[in-house]
């Protein structure tokens, strides 16, 4: 069988990775670069591509027909994607069916097809560095690409030529490169990792050679990008004063063009690299419109004040994190840096600020650390792997362990967020809680809330609230029974998520063994909010959630009870006395009346109307002793008995 490679894919850069002789290492190319950057031209219509480096160069000079940042689209419709993501040089377009398509010389690519074709140029090195065929891979993702961004990742493999082996998250596959299977057990260890396009931070546990993710916590919509966005901002803002001091002015359609823009986001994001290791550096854009010529000095202070609110957004998900975890930062033994733009002074300085790492000393080349700054009473801040390579080494040892070269270590991680069922009523009925260890398998039978059902409804769901609109909807299905009274039919429903993280959900009905199994794909068919808003949304509506929860289950119970009355009195109110009947249908009538107090929001006054449902079950008591009695002797005149 072909041997097995790790890819880290990544928004800004990807690369592919192989253990050789025990010893992990990055594959180079056959220009000797082992960092390919993730960009795709597309020069004509016959579907030829050009990818990598070559591509970055004429993403200045061709725009529009230059793809980056793709990754941040993959798994998402194109009603998901927001207003500044939308913010690029080449054209995005919706298709019939809500996907997000970039149009290219008459063809509309998917971004995993994008993304397909970086993929085949990392197969195509490592073939080159083996001399021999390359058909299977281990590709890292983000630990917060939901189910549907999970798939397209995989799809993107498949697409190239690899048989996917294992989707794996990027800051487990790090803490493998950084040799952290070595430390202590019970070590816990931080990786901060804090990429092109997106941010993780995740706790994990070193249990007899298991990594284990006890939490984690980031945003698939924060990274260096956004960093390079706001210094072409500011440099547009630059260009558009010094160019008004010259007395040159320069048209608006101009200013804001796909070129213009591309040579300064070239200029930002070089600017930004230098300044990790200097001081200061010079941008110079000779000729950036015929008669004006660009040159500025940024200083690392003045990048650092641009940009230090990006970093500090950083900052909710790690506490998220390790409130998550049920650690303090104290309780950590090493914080791990990983992605590219952890290189920065900046965000060190921070990391090490947040997690009490370490005495911080300001040098030429950045924040030197060293055993002499480590406080014993804070992690430590290790820096010792290269960022950009961490998460492909660490993939290259998961492909490895597959393989069967490591025998003592194993890989565990966690679904980010709870999945599980709408109820009826509107509410999520939770199957897998958030962070649960994959690979997982659960379930619960269900039966059904309406005389005569001959179907079920399974919508799946993903998200931390209550009810089940607040949360993402993954997919619906029905399964199909024969019609039954209400609760007679049983109907089990299955989750498993397997070691990619990808959910296949099962629904069986009981009595007939027949069954769906739906794999959930691409079928997000709501706004795909921020993961970690859903999570921020969850606590910061805790109170109003749980009591819209009493209230539906509350409503419930009164309208079950309501039914059964009003069935029982109509089989033997004649029996009755007078006086008991009013009584009860003024029970009723109060049931009724504090049912009528729910307003729009969806939740009413709750105390109000279980007494009034504790009443009627008190007055109703004498009812169903009688109707119970009625039953036993119907029962004993049927036999004879009597």
């Amino acid at each position: 069988m072909s041997r097995i490679v790790g890819i880290d894919l990544g928004t800004t850069n990807s690369l592919v990775a192989t253990v050789d002789s025990g010893i992990p290492l990055v594959i180079a190319d056959a220009q000797g670069r082992r960092i390919t950057p993730s960009v795709v031209h597309f020069p004509s219509a016959t579907g030829d591509t050009i990818v990598g480096a070559e591509a970055g160069r004429l993403r200045v000079l061709k725009p529009a027909e230059t793809v980056y940042s793709v990754k941040r689209f993959m798994g998402r419709r194109s009603a998901e994607i927001l207003p500044e993501e939308r913010d690029v040089t080449y054209p995005l377009s919706p298709a019939g069916d809500g996907t997000l398509t970039i149009p290219a010389h008459g063809r509309n690519w998917l971004p995993e097809e994008v993304s397909a074709e970086v993929l085949k140029k990392m197969k195509a090195d490592a073939e080159l560095y083996f001399g021999e065929p390359v058909t299977r891979a281990v590709i890292t993702v983000p630990a917060y690409f939901n189910d549907a961004q999970r798939n397209a990742t995989k799809r993107a493999g498949e697409l190239a030529g690899f048989t996917v082996e294992r989707i794996v998250n990027e800051p487990t596959a790090a803490a493998l490169a950084y040799g952290l299977d070595k430390l202590r057990e019970k070590s816990r260890i931080a990786v901060y990792d804090l990429g092109g396009g997106t941010f993780d931070l995740s706790i994990l546990e070193l249990n007899a050679g298991v990594f284990q993710v006890l939490a984690t916590n980031g945003n698939t919509r924060l990274g260096g990008d956004d960093l390079d966005k706001r210094i072409v901002e500011f440099l547009l803002a630059e260009v558009k004063t010094a160019s008004q001091t010259a007395g040159i002015a320069i048209a608006p359609e101009t200013l804001n063009s796909p070129a213009l823009v591309s040579r300064l986001r070239e200029a930002a994001e070089a600017a930004k690299i230098k300044l990790s290791t200097e001081t200061e550096v010079e941008i110079a854009l000779p000729f950036l419109t015929p008669e004006f010529s660009f040159q500025r000095t940024l200083t690392r202070a003045e990048l650092e004040n641009l940009v230090r609110d990006i970093i500090a957004r950083t900052r909710s998900h790690c506490l998220r994190a390790l409130a998550d975890a049920k650690l303090e930062a104290k309780a950590l033994d090493q914080v791990i840096l990983v992605g590219g733009q952890t290189r920065m002074p900046l965000v060190r300085k921070f990391v090490g600020e947040l997690f009490g790492c370490a005495d911080f000393e300001e040098t030429r080349g950045g924040i030197r650390l060293g055993t002499e700054y480590h406080r014993p009473e804070g992690p430590q801040l290790n820096t010792s792997q290269n960022p950009d390579e961490a998460v492909a080494l660490g993939a290259a040892i998961q492909a490895e362990i597959l393989s069967g070269g490591f025998k003592n270590i194993l890989l565990l991680d966690v679904t980010p967020l709870s999945l599980g069922l709408e109820t009826f009523g509107g509410l999520m009925n939770v199957i897998i809680p958030r962070n649960s260890t994959i690979p997982v398998k659960a379930g619960e039978l269900f039966t059904t809330a309406m005389d005569f059902q001959h179907n079920m409804l399974i919508h799946v769901l993903q998200g931390e609230r209550e009810r089940a609109k607040d949360n993402w909807s993954l997919g619906k299905f029905t399964i199909e029974f024969e019609p039954a009274p209400r609760g007679v039919p049983r109907v089990g429903v299955q989750f498993e998520i397997d070691a990619n993280g990808i959910l296949r959900v099962l629904a069986r009905d009981t009595r007939t063994g027949r069954e769906t199994v739906v794999e959930m794909k691409s079928a997000v068919d709501v706004e795909d909010a921020a993961v970690q808003q859903m999570v921020e949304e969850s606590v910061e509506h805790a109170f109003e959630d749980l009591a819209a929860r009493r209230w539906i289950e509350a409503k419930l119970k009164a309208n079950d009870t309501l039914t059964a009355t009003r069935k029982a009195l109509a089989g033997c109110a004649d029996e009755l006395e007078q006086n008991y009947n009013d009584k009860i249908n003024a029970a009723v009538l109060a049931v009724e009346n504090a049912l009528a107090t729910e307003p729009a929001s969806g939740s009413g006054d709750l105390k109000k109307l279980q007494a009034a449902v504790a009443e009627l079950d008190e007055t109703t008591r004498p009812l169903a002793e009688f109707l119970m009695d009625k039953a036993m002797e119907a029962m004993l005149r049927k036999r004879g008995l009597i």
